[in-house]
């Protein structure tokens, strides 16, 4: 006996609340003039006298605040700069903050020992930044994976070791080196022209987010893409890994190079904790917190992660915290403790990190719009 199938009807789709479609194309619209927005905001910052009680200890357009933004912008860029590295090509390198302390101690030696200006002290310190990591690339990118982090952690170790000991009394040992601001414009110089230094430190993160752009949406770029996820299939296509991979390392340090010039004209000098295999640590973690790989992601987790550090020594030291019991008190007045609970519960709930709060935010509302039309 024949089975007479009965013609299969689909479900029909989905309805989509029309206020999303109309928001979430209104979005589509002015999202790419949100970066603009953002940049106009931070430029016309300084002008602001709105004070933030909790958040920042003065008004915004004060020196104090000023500089802690400035301080935010830089490792903003060194951020994004680092992510070149590890989120869009896949290296994990331990001896970043080499060639950011080759920028700081660069210029700094140039203009206090050299006795030159800093339009002169500035570039030297970026390309002598530059050429350090393109020499130690060159070795360092022989060896693949843990190996090849290991190699980039001993250099940086040198590095550290040869500022700790003061070589050639140049870098002033653990004491430092202060900036002699005689070789500094009269505009970079004094808590009058904080608000200089806020811009300049802004400029150097726009160079660094356009720069790793166009890298980025360059064919280069695509390569770099390719060798992140498979490094085979790229030398298979007759591309040399290598040459490539080279090139990412070598541009990464220059633009840390960058960050570190700013960076000494920001604190006045040069201090030997910028040398350590810590920091290059925190911009793994500030990449990590933002989300790797992302547009925006590793500037905000930048900024925040060092205005968190800033912040949580003041909390940290506030009567608010010595008032509690002994067993909250004392991990609560460490910042690295509190910034640990915090990069761990952010990386539990938002794997893909600050960048993927978004799409979540929008996902979990567009189910509360339909959850609630299908209630009616």
């Amino acid at each position: 006996m024949t089975e007479v199938k009965s013609p299969e009807v689909r479900a029909p789709a989905a309805a989509v609340p029309s206020e999303s479609v109309a928001e979430s194309t209104r979005w589509s619209r002015l999202r790419p003039f949100l970066p603009l927005v953002v940049l106009a905001v931070a430029l016309l910052l300084p002008y602001s006298t709105l004070h933030l009680p909790g958040i920042f200890e003065g008004a915004l357009n004060s020196p104090g605040t000023l500089q802690l933004l400035a301080v935010c912008l830089v490792f903003g860029g060194l951020a994004a700069g680092y992510d070149l590295l590890y989120g869009r090509t896949g290296m994990l390198s331990f001896g970043h903050a080499l060639y950011f302390a080759a920028g700081v101690y660069g210029t700094d030696i140039l203009i206090t020992r050299a006795g030159l200006p800093l339009w002169q002290a500035a570039p030297l310190a970026i390309v002598g930044g530059t050429i350090l990591a393109g020499l130690i690339g060159a070795v360092a990118l022989r060896t693949v994976g843990i190996a090849f982090a290991m190699v980039t952690l001993a250099f940086a170790q040198v590095g550290a070791i040869l500022v700790a000991r003061d070589f050639g009394g140049l870098t002033g040992g653990e004491e430092g080196l202060p900036l002699d601001v005689a070789g500094v414009p009269s505009g970079l110089v004094g808590v009058a022209n904080t608000v200089n230094l806020y811009w300049l430190a802004l400029a150097y993160l726009v160079v660094v987010v356009f720069v790793v752009h166009r890298v980025s949406g360059s064919p280069t770029g695509r390569v770099l893409a390719g060798l992140r996820d498979d490094e085979r299939r790229i030398g298979v296509l007759g591309l040399d890994p290598y040459r490539f991979k080279l090139v990412a390392f070598t541009l990464a340090g220059g633009l840390a190079a960058g960050g570190g010039v700013v960076y000494c004209l920001i604190v006045g000098g040069a201090s030997p904790h910028i040398t350590s295999s810590e920091l290059t640590l925190s911009l793994l973690v500030m990449v990590v917190l933002g989300g790797p790989g992302t547009r925006w992601g590793p500037v905000l987790g930048g900024i925040l992660y060092m205005y968190l550090d800033h912040r949580l020594i003041s909390v940290g030291s506030s009567g608010a915290i010595d008032a509690l019991p002994a067993f909250l008190s004392r991990p609560l007045s460490q910042p690295l403790f509190v910034l640990g609970t915090v990069f761990i519960l952010a990386v539990y709930f938002f794997p893909g990190g600050l960048a993927s709060l978004a799409p979540r935010l929008t996902l979990l509302r567009n189910s509360l719009h339909l959850g609630d039309r299908q209630k009616r």
